[in-house]
């Protein structure tokens, strides 16, 4: 005869089986990452969170046994998350990131746990797991970063290191991942509100290619223009505003230099570094005022110089984005006419909608195919309503 579980039960046992469930997707994935990876340093700790996470596997499927249930039998592949279209396309980089986010909702949900559960052998596992999950955290956020343990180097060294790292970033990272992030924004922007623009006029007009490509051409310029001039004011407003953050912070550091080194030294002990430590890196900060001002402004602000957008950059990715998305509407009506070209036009709109959407998977956490069917979803809905409403103003107009 099965055994009963009270209610409480079932939702510990609930719980405690969802978790070895991600944490064996997390030793698969890790696992699968760690045979692929031809870097010795990545391959080595990939191994290791590996095993912490078969560990932790097996730490929750012991309790689960101790309350009398069965361990439930795997659902996810044998390679993990390491096979998803996302960390194929985006490579090692992408798949690392999606994996430190995983990690931190991952101590979230276990923290969630500690308050809900209210069985004390799995709160003393959770407290055991939140300590490893966050040395995972940390350790991700080194590989991403490139922040390999390495002998100590002389000053000429040191430099001659950052400039390689600057070098780096400057080719991919934060503004790789902001310039397109820009773009798929842009051409989502033209290509829903010209998809709107064609559909209105073609209701209106029965498809007449004539006033639906002088009406989508105007607006596909009009929206590049806006686009590209918003962009630019953007990211020159955002830079006027650092500057003048960086002013302020300048100017208080000349008011009162020992509060601010000891806020600079509270903010580091907050991350984890022992007073002694922050102490000591902020005097040597100090002595370079720009530096350490540059610092504190990157710590209250959380922005830095780096991070900044460029004006024209921003306007031109901008403008030309938003133009490449608005032509697809109007390009069937350089072709043909009438009811035909509305329905090209509309496939052909809806299948570039589920592209961006899919293409937005690259810079977030949704999966490819749930993030292009609702961007699909909305683009039908808002063709729909455009031509139905082209329809009734055109026998307004009649």
């Amino acid at each position: 005869m099965a055994q009963v579980f009270s209610p409480k039960e079932q939702r510990v046992l609930e719980a405690l089986s969802e978790n070895w469930q991600e944490e064996m997707l997390g030793f698969y994935t890790y696992h699968t990452l760690a045979e692929r990876d031809e870097d010795p340093i990545r391959k080595k700790t990939l191994r290791h969170m590996a095993e912490a996470e078969a560990h932790h596997a097996a730490l929750w499927a012991k309790r689960i046994r101790e309350l009398g249930a069965e361990v439930p039998k795997y659902r996810g592949k044998e390679t993990g998350d390491a096979d998803s279209l996302v960390n194929r396309v985006g490579g090692p980089a992408m798949a690392l990131r999606r994996l430190e986010i995983d990690e931190s909702r991952a101590i979230a949900r276990y923290g969630q746990q500690l308050k809900d559960l209210g069985d004390e052998p799995s709160i003393a596992i959770l407290q055991q797991v939140i300590v490893e999950e966050q040395d995972h955290y940390r350790e991700l956020s080194e590989l991403i970063r490139h922040r390999y343990p390495k002998p100590a180097a002389n000053s000429e060294n040191a430099r001659r290191e950052l400039n390689e790292l600057l070098g780096q970033r400057n080719k991919s990272g934060r503004k790789a991942a902001g310039w397109i992030g820009d773009a798929i924004y842009g051409v989502n922007d033209g290509l829903g509100a010209i998809f709107g623009i064609v559909s209105g006029v073609s209701g209106a007009t029965l498809g007449n290619s004539k006033w639906v490509l002088l009406s989508g051409l105007a607006g596909m310029i009009a929206s590049a223009l806006s686009m590209g001039s918003g962009a630019y004011l953007a990211a020159k407003s955002e830079r006027e505003i650092y500057e003048a953050e960086l002013k302020r912070e300048r100017e208080a550091i000349e008011m009162n230099g020992p509060e601010a080194r000891e806020l600079l030294s509270l903010y580091y002990q907050v991350k984890g570094i022992p007073r002694d430590d922050a102490d000591h890196v902020v005097e040597h900060m100090a002595e370079d005022t720009g530096q350490f001002t540059r610092a504190l402004a990157a710590e209250r602000l959380n922005m830095t110089e780096e991070g900044l957008s460029k004006p024209f950059v921003s306007a031109w990715s901008g403008a030309l984005s938003t133009a490449v998305g608005a032509f697809i509407p109007i390009l069937p009506f350089f072709f043909m006419s009438g009811y035909p070209a509305v329905i090209v036009s509309a496939i052909i709109s809806l299948l570039a909608h589920f592209a961006v959407g899919a293409a937005k998977s690259l810079i977030t956490v949704r999966s490819w195919w749930a993030s292009g069917l609702e961007m699909t979803l909305v683009g039908a809905l808002e063709g729909a309503a455009t031509y139905v409403i082209g329809i009734w103003l055109g026998h307004l107009g009649a």
